[in-house]
């Protein structure tokens, strides 16, 4: 293994399902709203006694305006994955190192189906309210409500907390 194959010491490790152990499934995409749920999952997985298991899904961009898009927008989406990923992680915990309990990790697949699939798998399922549009967008808005329809495990469907999330829609979050 090279230098460049070794994880980043304080990096929470990206793992594969199934998990160890049961936990919080939060889907994110690094939109601020998919961020909100992975706060509020990290906020609230201590008092259940809860793991948290972030997972960034990513597929080929397979929709109608694909076409006329820049291929380079396109052309890497496991490479954007993995730098959503990174972003999360320091988001989630900007002071340090994620905690034991924190694990993060990507998928190919639609969104929907593989969040579903991994419900089974779940304590609980975390999701923001609307995730990016277009490709990265993929994983929430639509998602969301399949996932709420869907899921084998309860769904935590998380609006807008902070501010930014709230100027992304256009309006304020309502408490």
């Amino acid at each position: 293994m090279s230098d460049k194959d070794q994880p980043d010491p304080g990096e929470a490790p990206e793992v594969k399902l199934p998990w160890a152990r049961p936990g919080i499934l939060v889907g994110v995409d690094g939109s601020t709203d998919s961020l909100d749920a992975l706060r509020l999952a990290i906020e609230i997985a201590p008092e259940l006694g809860l793991p948290v298991h972030a997972l960034v899904v990513w597929d080929l961009a397979t929709t109608l305006y694909d076409d006329y898009r820049a291929a380079d927008e396109l052309a890497h989406p496991q490479d954007d994955a993995k730098r959503v990923v990174a972003a999360t992680r320091q988001a989630a915990f900007p002071d340090g190192p994620p905690p034991e309990w924190f694990t993060i990790g990507t998928e190919r697949g639609r969104p929907a189906f593989v969040l579903l699939s991994h419900s089974s798998h779940a304590a609980m399922l975390a999701l923001g309210r609307r995730g990016h549009g277009g490709f990265l967008g993929l994983l929430l808005g639509s998602v969301s409500a399949a996932c709420v329809s869907h899921a084998l495990c309860p769904v935590l469907l998380v609006p807008a907390r902070s501010a930014e999330s709230a100027d992304e829609d256009g309006a304020t979050a309502r408490r």
